[in-house]
This record gives structure tokens, C-alpha cells and sequence, in this order.
């Protein structure tokens, strides 16, 4: 049995419905992505995940149980907003947070260090809120998500206002959260995240489950329309061979757009004929031109 169930779950506001039928479930040691263009239904889910607010139809299971103020100990959530007291110090309201969760205070103050050792930031401990970068207050804040250990855990947008060294820093937390046995539904609008850190996929449209499961099985379903090549020499002609609708030149070789996937093989011994190929790949399509597709407009 996963640790969350979601099954048919609705809910509506007024004659607008938010979430239409969406059914999901996270295994043990698992990241979900869930996708979907700004009023999709990502957040409404979650909330209903959280318990925040109660679905109209269907129901939400956490390790084969409805949801009751029991379960709130056993979840954590990094919301898109930053949600900390600025003029609060650190140490103050993130053990205050783990007590309402059940810890106690000795233990929170001991994890608590921890985790900004992890973070490399052990001078945080008794700073306000509001004396860090916007960064660095997400880390804090994704703290105050994990202090008292959940088993689940809901982030939204954890990458948001951090700089590439530290996304690689979270995102290895993240990893290693999902390696200790923890249950994530992770939600962003960066594409690249989700094919690292996620195994399984949920795409919402317009409230509406368009696309989900494997993401790999998901991707078997596209065409692959790219082939990537590289000579060394002169390159010409591309743009006559059967099946290719573009050629776009980079620094490195050529990205040659197909209409089917049998013109590779053209473009391959027609690149051998003028001289050494030092690159030849037929992309499969990034999950990006897949959700593109699949609700007929970019995310945002």
C-alpha cells in the first residue's frame, strides 16, 4: 500500500471546478511531479493533500487512513510563498513550528542545528528572518518543512529564488530525503527538475489530468523529432534530405528537425560521406515539448 493515495478526487467552487477527477498515488521513497500551467489545479490538490481544505468527491488516503489532525505530524509542506515571521529569530519560530508537530523542544533545537550545518549556514541560528537574502529564507523555510521528520512531504516550488549552487544543494537534500524512504509530491514550473528528481508525473490542464504515469513510458508515446550531429569539417546540405523539415547550426554541429524518425538514418550517411562524425543522436523529446503538446501552450 503507497503511503498517499489520491482517488477521484474533485472539488469545486461554486460552478467552477478546481480539480476534476484527479486520482494519484506516491510509493515509499518516491518524488511525484505534478505539472500544470498557473490555475491548473496543482495548489488546490496539494491543499487537499494537506488537508488544508476537503475535496467535494473522491478521497485522499496517508498510508491507507482518511486524513485527521493524527496525520498533520506526519507531513511537511514548502509552500510557493514564503510563510516565516520576518522580525521572528530563526531558532525561535522553526522549534516552535517542530513543537506544534509534536517534537520536543530539546529535540527540535538539536535538528535544527543540524540542518543548518547541512546548509552551511550555522550563523542563521539566531538571525531574524527578514537579515537573510530571499535564498537563503527558502532554505529556512524548507527547514521548517522537514524539522519534525514527516513521512510526507509537499513542496511547492522548492527551488524558487535560489541560485544554481544552491538548487544543486537542495536538490541533493531532496534526493536523499526520497533515498531515507520519504513520500514527495513535488510541484515546479521547471521542467529540468522534474526529469531529474521525478519518476512518475501528473499533468494538469484546465483543472483536468491530461497526461500521467511514467515518465519514460510517457515519453515512448512522443515521436522523437531531433537529431543532434556533429562533423569534423564541412557539413552541407542537410536541409535537401528527405524528412527534414530544419536545420539550425550551433557552435558545436547541427540540431536537424525530422518529421519521422526513419530520416536519422539519412542524415547519419549523409553526415559519414563528408567526413568524421563526432556526434549523432536522436533526441527524444524533453518533458517540456511534451507538456507543450499535451495542453497547447507553455508554462509559465
Amino acid at each position: 500500500m503507497n503511503p498517499l493515495v489520491v482517488d477521484k478526487v474533485v472539488k469545486q467552487y461554486g460552478e467552477h471546478t478546481a480539480v476534476n477527477g484527479i486520482s494519484l498515488e506516491v510509493g515509499q521513497g518516491e518524488i511525484y511531479g505534478l505539472l500544470g500551467a498557473n490555475g491548473a489545479g496543482k495548489t488546490t490538490t496539494m491543499r487537499m493533500v494537506l488537508g488544508l481544505i476537503y475535496p467535494d468527491g473522491g478521497s485522499i488516503r496517508y498510508n491507507g487512513k482518511p486524513y485527521s489532525k493524527d496525520q498533520l505530524r506526519n507531513m511537511g509542506y514548502l509552500p510557493e510563498e514564503r510563510g516565516l515571521y520576518p522580525k521572528v529569530k530563526i531558532k525561535d519560530q522553526i522549534i516552535y513550528l517542530a513543537q506544534l508537530r509534536g517534537v520536543d523542544r530539546k529535540t527540535a533545537d538539536r535538528n535544527l542545528k543540524v540542518w543548518l550545518e547541512k546548509f552551511n549556514v550555522p550563523e542563521y541560528y539566531d538571525k531574524k528572518v527578514e537579515e537573510l537574502s530571499k535564498g537563503n529564507q527558502q532554505k529556512i523555510q524548507f527547514i521548517a518543512a522537514v524539522i519534525h521528520e514527516p513521512q510526507i512531504l509537499i513542496l511547492d516550488e522548492a527551488f524558487s529564488g535560489l541560485d544554481p549552487v544552491n538548487v544543486e544543494l537542495l536538490k541533493t537534500t531532496v534526493k536523499e530525503l526520497r533515498d531515507a524512504g520519504k513520500t514527495i509530491l513535488f510541484s515546479t514550473h521547471r521542467m529540468e527538475h522534474v526529469e531529474e528528481l521525478c519518476r512518475n508525473i501528473t499533468i494538469l490542464h484546465r483543472s483536468n489530468p491530461v497526461l500521467q504515469g511514467n515518465i519514460k513510458e510517457i515519453k515512448k508515446q512522443f515521436p522523437k523529432e531531433r537529431v543532434m550531429v556533429g562533423i569534423d569539417g564541412t557539413l552541407t546540405g542537410l536541409d535537401k534530405l528527405p524528412g527534414v523539415k530544419q536545420v539550425i547550426q550551433h557552435e558545436n554541429g547541427f540540431e536537424v528537425k525530422i518529421d519521422n524518425a526513419g530520416a536519422a538514418q539519412g542524415i547519419l550517411a549523409h553526415a559519414m560521406s563528408q567526413g568524421e562524425v563526432t556526434r549523432f543522436e536522436v533526441k527524444e523529446p524533453t518533458l517540456n515539448e511534451i507538456f507543450i503538446r499535451s495542453v497547447g501552450e507553455k508554462i509559465e
